[in-house]
């Protein structure tokens, strides 16, 4: 028998561009007794033997089933069914204390005019009821013994978001600006983690309740059970606990107490399905919808594209130090400064500097790990000259200073580095690995343990080129150094260039940045002499239109007489 229950309890989250309103649930409540459970179980077989032929089993079936044991109702989105218990303590009017009791009140009064209400034992606690916040909840946690028969707990997630109410309302300020509670918390504890990084979200909830009393002794509370719950954000989402049948077998819910009944539960959607001229013409209002506000963000962006002057190349990057590994000690911090070669410049207020914050390795693998996360940005303009005597201009450069902090605020140096900035716009992820000055002997290595500091380069261009140099060859022979860490850079780089436009128009494909731009690279030369040419040619032919026609016959003819 026990194969013929939907043990599947879980919450089921559904998306849908339809009002919430139109939401319509039938609930299905049905006591199981034993001539019942006998005929269910008959009806299995015979719809899994279908060759054997239809068998009557109205014999099976008892009259007293349905009334009392049985219950099917309709159920609207925030529609309130009143209990037993709620109709008799919402029609003395002493027991409002609220405007919403005072209007439950006035619409029991119109029940009982109207001889009744429609539902006896399913009812419904909406989302400002007083009961919504606190007694469902509670039923959540014994939920899962009631809906089936496997043991499980609720979700860490569910424990939190029961609490989160209650929290809020316990950080009450001692005054207009000094909160009781911490502002920040050093040295968090993992129960506090827990119970405050949930997501608070507003959700509008609906609980569908049945009362499992014996007949007779309705209205008590705690024959009051947690049928189904519905939750929405308004954004489209709604989650159900638990789904939807679609035709599965039904729930299984076992009563609390010495009888311990057994009833079955159905929850069906039941909402009304759009017609297809309706679902054409709401497509057709989110499309226009989507046109107008497309055109009005054309409208603030406006047609005129903010472009480059000629012969101007605007190289735009937005980077992020993600990351630092392998170096000797924790906390570490990184400065870091961009170098502007020849024919490059920045705006005045561009800051071409910058230092991160210090940050706490943390273990993956056989490496520490420093998580940065550190976001920057740079702008600079290249500006051709032919005057200009380097064969091929060079790209920025961004310098890179790791040091770590004790507690003593001792500072070493970790390692230098440097990254040259890509020639190719798009995405690049670049890690650079570091090396820093070494010291021979024992005297440096425990200044470096005990009171910090290690040597240390003046010009930090000496990791790559120095700015100073002009000779031919660089020599480092003598120079000790120690190979140290890493560090993961993460970039976006745009170019920008007016070249770029009129060699799309002309269908112009060339190879590199700086060709576009008219520099003195060897395919930049080879297309300058042959526009000079075409444009020589040019000039020899409307000069030659332009001389009368007897003075060209006889230079021709001359021409020919000297060749024979």
């Amino acid at each position: 028998m026990a194969d013929f229950w939907n043990t599947d309890t879980g919450e089921a989250v559904y998306r849908s561009r339809d009002a919430v309103k139109n939401l319509r649930v039938k609930v299905r409540l049905e006591r199981v007794t034993s001539t019942a459970a006998l005929s269910h179980h008959l009806q299995q077989e015979v719809l899994s033997q279908q060759d054997r032929g239809a068998i009557e089993l109205e014999t099976l079936t008892s009259q007293g089933q349905t009334g009392d044991n049985e219950e099917e109702l309709e159920v609207g989105w925030q529609e309130k069914l009143f209990s037993e218990y709620e109709m008799e303590l919402f029609q003395n009017e002493a027991a409002c204390q609220t405007p919403l009791d005072r209007q439950y009140h006035t619409e029991v009064k119109a029940l009982k005019r109207a001889k009744g209400r429609r539902n006896h034992r399913v009812f419904t606690y909406t989302d400002h009821d007083r009961y919504t916040n606190c007694l469902p909840f509670h039923q959540m946690q014994h939920s899962s013994d009631v809906l089936t028969t496997t043991k499980s707990s609720p979700t860490f997630l569910a424990e939190r978001m029961a609490s989160i109410r209650h929290r809020w309302q316990d950080r009450r300020t001692m005054d207009s600006s000094i909160p009781k509670t911490k502002i920040i918390n050093w040295e968090p504890t993992e129960e506090f983690v827990k119970n405050s990084h949930v997501v608070n979200n507003a959700m509008q909830t609906m609980h569908i309740m049945g009362d499992l009393g014996p007949p007779g002794r309705l209205g008590r509370k705690e024959n009051e059970y947690l049928l189904c719950t519905i939750k929405t954000d308004g954004s489209g989402t709604v989650v159900l606990k638990p789904d939807f049948n679609k035709g599965r077998e039904p729930y299984r819910i076992v009563t609390e107490g010495e009888r311990r009944e057994v009833w079955r539960l159905t929850v069906e959607n039941i909402s009304t399905a759009m017609k297809p001229e309706e679902t054409d013409r709401e497509q057709n209002m989110y499309k226009d919808l989507y046109a107008r506000h497309k055109d009005y963000l054309n409208s603030l962006v406006g047609q005129d594209f903010e472009m480059p002057p000629v012969g101007i190349l605007r190289y735009f990057m937005n980077g992020e130090i993600v990351s630092a590994q392998g170096f000797e000690y924790d906390n570490l911090y990184i400065h870091f400064f961009m170098e502007l070669p020849n024919n490059w410049s920045s705006l005045p207020f561009q800051s071409l500097s910058g230092v991160t914050q210090t940050c706490r390795t943390k273990t993956q693998g056989k490496e520490n790990v420093a998580f940065f996360s550190h976001p920057f940005s740079f702008e600079a303009f290249y500006m051709s000259e032919k005057e200009s005597e380097e064969p091929v201009p060079q790209w920025p450069v961004l310098y890179f200073k790791v040091l770590s902090l004790d507690s003593w605020q001792r500072y070493r140096t970790e390692g230098y580095g440097y990254v040259l900035f890509p020639a190719i716009p798009g995405n690049h992820k670049v890690t650079c690995h570091t090396w820093r000055p070494l010291q021979t002997g024992t005297v440096s290595a425990l200044r470096r343990f005990f009171i910090g500091g290690s040597p240390e380069l003046e010009d930090h261009s000496y990791v790559r080129i120095p700015g100073t140099f002009k000779g031919e060859r660089l020599s480092r022979i003598g120079f000790s150094t120690e190979t140290t860490g890493s560090v993961t850079f993460n970039l976006h780089c745009i170019q920008q260039a007016r070249s770029f436009v009129d060699a799309a128009m002309l269908k112009k494909r060339r190879q590199k940045v700086f060709d576009q731009l008219g520099g003195f690279s060897q395919q930049g030369a080879v297309c300058t002499i042959m526009e000079a040419f075409h444009r020589a040619r040019r000039k020899m032919q409307d000069a030659r239109e332009s001389l009368p026609r007897d003075l060209i016959n006889t230079t021709s003819q001359l021409q020919i007489e000297s060749s024979t």
